[in-house]
């Protein structure tokens, strides 16, 4: 997999929060459910996956030029519970929001090859994490209603 640093913002927009009236209102679609790229040099905005319903994240190889994904896959499957807003810490695990209910919501880890490794247990579910700090070894956790932190054995990822 090559390592891209040229500043390009990837992203995937799945609708949340204008699909319903989550926010007080539906709202109408403006763009395509993809994922996407910004190009901060050009401004341009170009579509990298558009063969995906509503994505919500990011698990592809990135190929040729830095601007193009290809070998999409599953990371894990958590299903019946569902996870949220990743971050990576310096071993390359991937830490997420977790909802799955009693003894499942908080934070799920999963090792690089998606085997689940660990779990931070909240009392609701969590949307969001990211690492934070003097040393990136404090995880925040968005949750439904409070925002909660906890130091950790391991660090985020820079820039992440």
């Amino acid at each position: 997999m090559a390592r891209w640093s040229d500043a390009s913002i990837w992203f995937s927009d799945n609708g949340a929060g204008a699909r319903g009236n989550y926010l007080g209102h539906r709202m109408p679609q403006e763009l395509p459910f993809r994922v996407y790229r910004l190009d901060p040099a050009s401004g341009a905005l170009t579509i990298a996956v558009g063969d995906m319903a509503r994505p919500n994240g990011l698990f592809y190889d990135v190929v040729a030029d830095g601007t193009k994904l290809a070998n999409g896959r599953v990371f894990f499957d958590a299903m019946p519970g569902y996870a949220d807003g990743i971050r990576c810490d310096a071993e390359g695990n991937v830490w997420c929001g977790f909802s799955g209910g009693t003894a499942q919501d908080g934070v799920a880890v999963f090792a690089p090859d998606g085997t689940l490794i660990g779990r931070v247990l909240l009392p609701e579910r969590c949307a969001n994490v990211c690492f934070g700090g003097r040393k990136r070894n404090r995880l925040f956790m968005a949750a439904s209603q409070a925002v909660y932190a906890l130091y950790v054995e391991t660090q985020g990822a820079p820039g992440g």
